[in-house]
């Protein structure tokens, strides 16, 4: 999942050398967590107008997940400071 974050942000943001995805395992709810770390710059271009674009990315990396059963959910964080938007859904 890490790679199909990374492809999709890189092809949207201004400072593609800039981003970072890690992908992280929580035990409590068996739920796989992508971080998305982008410059300060991008963060309009990832999350969009009312977060349509951030919500399209969502909906994409679970649709990939359910393929291969499991469960993704993705934040996106700036600069490795606290997380700036989060699915509202967890």
């Amino acid at each position: 999942m890490t790679e199909l974050v990374e492809i999709i942000a890189r092809a949207l943001v201004d400072n593609p050398d800039q981003i970072k995805v890690t992908e992280e395992s929580d035990r409590h709810s068996n739920n796989n967590i992508v971080q998305l770390q982008i410059a300060e710059s991008d963060m309009g271009k990832v999350i969009g107008r009312k977060g349509r674009i951030a919500k399209a990315l969502r909906t994409v990396v679970m649709a990939a997940a359910a393929k291969q059963k499991k469960r993704v959910s993705v934040e996106i964080v700036s600069g490795g400071e606290a997380v700036i938007d989060r699915d509202p859904s967890e």
